[in-house]
């Protein structure tokens, strides 16, 4: 734990160090998907986003608990307490109990992380699962004062909360601010105030998600369940809580002001929150009908892409932008992002094979204090990997014979590229991630070549030329070295 690693505190709006509460051990939240349609981009980029932070604090040597939850009840297709649960209004859809929506969606949510190749959390908790631990919370809210019950729902009462704590400090909203653009009519609301939020909500009748409570058989809201199972599985305190932008408000203010409220003090030390992905300068979103689903990005089965885009693809082209800046798509991104990661790929298949000098060129500890200063400075993945390819030319100068490695610092460049690229990055070889089809191709090739080099050794130049034109124009380019050959697909 010698790197310090520091992070900006969206509270705060400042860098600050990392410092845990209760070292060596680290808590971290992060705000799982509504599971009512399949994960799109925007999914894609906190899930690898809070994925590097969760790989790099386990490599400092941290005992992370992380944990990210599974939204299955309470999400309103209004934010203002209005409107159809998300995933009741699927499930009456598609004739379904709501219940085998969540479980579908969840699962082929499971499919595309792995296929990006992020790590599983901790604990995935449900809020479905938790309803009695947050009618235990709402009691306290209840009992503390700050919240009212009103026809069987039960809401928060934030002009009451502001009295005594700041509501709106994260998002830097002012309560004066919430009342002159908000209005209500007079005897059209259950609320006191329209910027109060749902704690409980009454079923309708005609709503099929509802359990019973001392309120009225209904349903939590949709913030509640993050307050409730962050603090039950990471404590009363805990060191990050991390989702994206579009959640600081009003998701992650209410929940402050629900956990202030329950226990008289914040719960989270550090909020961390990603930027999101935007098509044509709008962000991208199931809600505005302009997102690219994961499964139509590996397939290329959408009107706006021009090609498939693999998981690692993908993966590499969010980590090329610092995790709080927008990133936006496009086709030419993603392309870039494409040759990107392959030139990555190909300069550590060729320091696999570099074999060592008695003499040595290369400042291998500049390169890795580089590295770790990149990450540690706010996670700055785009600098990192700008410092690996510095390095990528370093590998091809030594393979070129331009350049000179020892023994030890060869096993320090490997040792650094398996770290930062695989461990940290959590990229890996397409050939994994894509399934067999690299190996299969890779035995055909021996096969091929093996043909070429009894043609060779019999001076059949022309068999040995066509073999290789021909490969060529299949896109496949074989370069012939001392100790064989290498080949790569354009």
């Amino acid at each position: 734990m010698e790197n310090k690693l520091t992070i900006y505190n969206t509270m705060s709006r400042r860098k600050e160090e990392f410092q845990p509460l209760n070292p060596p051990f680290v808590g971290l939240y992060v705000c799982g998907p509504t599971v009512y349609g399949d994960a799109h981009l925007g999914h894609a980029r906190p899930a690898i986003t809070f994925d590097v932070l969760f790989r790099y604090l386990q490599y400092l040597g941290y005992k992370v608990r992380y944990i990210r939850n599974i939204t299955d009840v309470g999400h309103l297709t209004n934010d203002s307490d209005d409107g159809e649960d998300k995933i009741e209004k699927k499930a009456k859809l598609d004739r379904l109990e709501p219940m085998e929506i969540v479980q579908f969606y969840t699962n082929r949510y499971h499919k595309n992380m792995e296929q990006l190749n992020t790590l599983s959390p901790s604990i995935e908790p449900h809020a479905s699962g938790h309803i009695i631990e947050q009618q235990e919370l709402i009691k306290k809210i209840l009992e503390n004062g700050f919240a009212y019950e009103s026809d069987g729902s039960v809401y928060f009462d934030v002009e009451a909360y502001n009295k005594k704590y700041p509501y709106g400090k994260l998002s830097g909203r002012k309560i004066e601010e919430l009342f002159a653009n908000t209005r209500q009519l007079d005897g059209q609301s259950e609320k006191k105030n329209p910027f109060d939020f749902a704690l409980w909500k009454k079923a309708s009748p005609e709503h099929i998600m509802r359990w019973p409570s001392p309120w009225s058989d209904g349903f939590p809201g949709w913030h509640l369940e993050c307050s409730c199972m962050s603090q039950k599985y990471l404590g009363d305190v805990f060191d990050i809580h991390g989702g994206g932008l579009d959640l600081q408000f009003p998701h992650h203010e209410c929940e402050i002001a629900q956990s202030t409220a329950a226990y008289g003090h914040e719960a989270v030390r550090y909020w961390m929150h990603n930027n999101m992905i935007t098509i044509n300068g709008q962000k991208m979103g199931k809600s505005l009908g302009n997102f690219i689903t994961l499964d139509q990005l590996f397939s290329g089965e959408n009107d706006v892409l021009e090609q498939p885009y693999s998981p690692m693809t993908v993966r590499f082209f969010i980590l090329q932008a610092h995790y709080r800046s927008p990133l936006d798509f496009s086709n030419e991104a993603l392309q870039a992002a494409e040759k990107g990661y392959e030139r990555l790929m190909a300069a550590i298949d060729v320091l696999q094979h570099l074999k060592p000098s008695d003499k040595n060129s290369v400042n291998v500890d500049e390169l890795t204090a580089k590295c770790f200063q990149a990450l540690n400075d706010d996670l700055n993945t785009p600098i990192l990997i700008s410092h690996l390819f510095d390095g990528v030319r370093t590998i091809n100068s030594i393979a070129a014979g331009n350049a000179q490695i020892d023994t030890a610092n060869l096993e320090k460049l490997r040792k650094l590229y398996n770290d930062f690229v695989f461990t940290i990055l959590g990229l890996k070889k397409e050939g994994e991630s894509a399934g067999k089809e690299h190996e299969v191709l890779g035995k055909v090739l021996d096969m091929v070549m093996s043909i070429r080099t009894e043609a060779k050794q019999k001076k059949d130049w022309a068999t040995s030329d066509k073999i290789r034109d021909e490969l060529k124009n299949a896109g496949v380019n074989v370069k012939d070295t001392k100790d064989g050959y290498e080949w790569s697909v354009e």
